[in-house]
């Protein structure tokens, strides 16, 4: 009884204090993603106020965060929008990929780590926040721009590629070598195609076995099945995050529509329980050796992240103010990125990953939504607009020889 009514006291003080550092977030204009690391930070082992009693249920309620992470994802794609998507986008996901997984795996090598590690900061560098970004450009009023479906684009592909990016790093951080990595692969690859194949053709028949009348039981089917399929697919070794993802986009029509706005505050509940989770994983202590690293990192992948989203919109033929639009907005790492060190933490591959990912991610997490909003200074479009005037070409050139 005793430990039961401590845990009831630690999970509704930190829920509490979670709402306030959310609606902090949301005054001063910034993600509450680097406030709820924080926080977590400020609770873990070696914090002001460690948790004690909570914290196998903050672990089962941070796994619960990362597969409603995913599944609202893929409830924001059909699979015919998805395979579109990748078909015309398929050019700039392999840019994106070459230019933000180097700087990562050289990283690592750099600091002397073990190929393992350098596939996991691979990812970490790699794949940009969905939910961050996309928040940020509804506050920007951006959803409706010309380079917007650029942004939606690279972000579908990376959170595709992360279908068969986290079954391998799952089974080589396992220690089964490469020939298991392979064949997590392999699986993962037949999976996702067969989901695909199914949600494209019977996707409709699928939904309308889940009825949309009745908000209660529309609730309990599309999360018990998320967690089943989810938990199948961890057995499986696919990853319990791209089960979820798939099951999201399996569902379509109005069910999609219905359970995305049912399981949002859910979402929200859980997520921030996930990124509390990561930051009580990590000791403060072991942040200021790595915050100079982390720091030069995130400098140099936000930079790679703009120039991969102004290549991105300029082959989309958009004019220079938009793909400068473009590259910023893809500054932001967040869920996937603390979903891959989360696994290299749990399996013990290197211990300074965790601090130098937590750092990162706050990093680019906190200078994302500032640097979005630098192309609407007047400073910037002063800049943009002469740039412009000097490659455009007279209006009537006169003939040569006059």
């Amino acid at each position: 009884m005793h430990s039961t009514t401590t845990l009831l006291i630690e999970v509704g003080a930190l829920l509490f204090a979670l709402g306030m550092l959310g609606r902090l977030g949301r005054t001063v204009g910034l993600s509450p993603i680097p406030l709820y690391l924080l926080a977590g930070l400020a609770f873990g082992h070696g914090g002001i106020v460690p948790l004690s009693a909570s914290e196998e249920f903050i672990q089962v309620g941070a796994e619960i965060g990362v597969i409603l992470l995913l599944v609202m994802l893929g409830l924001e794609y059909s699979a015919a929008e998805l395979v579109g998507n990748l078909r015309a986008a398929a050019p700039a996901g392999v840019i994106d990929a070459l230019l933000n997984t180097l700087p990562g795996a050289g990283f690592a090598f750099l600091l002397g780590w073990d190929w393992r590690a350098a596939l996991v900061l691979a990812g970490i560098t790699w794949v940009s926040s969905s939910g961050v970004i996309a928040k940020v450009l509804a506050d920007l009023g951006r959803l409706g721009n010309r380079e917007t479906p650029v942004i939606l684009s690279v972000l579908v592909i990376e959170d595709l590629a992360m279908a068969f990016y986290l079954p391998l790093v799952t089974a080589v951080l396992a220690g089964v070598g490469l020939a298991g990595g392979a064949k997590a692969l392999a699986v993962a690859v037949v999976t996702v195609i067969a989901v695909l194949v199914v949600a494209i053709r019977y996707g409709s028949t699928i939904s309308k076995f889940i009825s949309v009348q009745d908000g209660e039981a529309l609730l309990l089917s599309v999360l018990g099945l998320t967690l089943f399929v989810a938990g199948v697919a961890a057995e499986l070794k696919v990853s319990a995050a791209v089960g979820a993802f798939l099951v999201g986009i399996a569902l379509s029509g109005p069910v999609a529509h219905h359970a995305t706005e049912m399981l949002s505050p859910l979402r929200d509940l859980f997520a921030a329980v996930f990124f509390v989770f990561f930051g009580l994983s990590t000791d403060p202590a072991d942040m200021p050796p790595v915050l100079l690293p982390a720091l030069g990192l995130a400098v140099l992948t936000m930079s790679t992240k703009v120039l991969t989203g102004y290549l991105a919109a300029r082959r989309a033929a958009i004019a220079l103010p938009g793909r400068m639009r473009a590259g910023v907005a893809l500054v932001p790492r967040g869920e996937f990125s603390v979903v891959i060190a989360g696994l290299a933490v749990a399996s013990g591959v290197e211990p300074r990953l965790a601090p130098l990912a937590t750092a990162y991610v706050l990093i680019t997490v906190v200078a994302g939504p500032l640097v979005a909003r630098v192309p609407d200074y007047q400073w910037f479009k002063k800049i943009v607009r002469r740039r412009m005037a000097v490659r455009r070409p007279p209006a009537n050139p006169l003939p040569a020889g006059e």
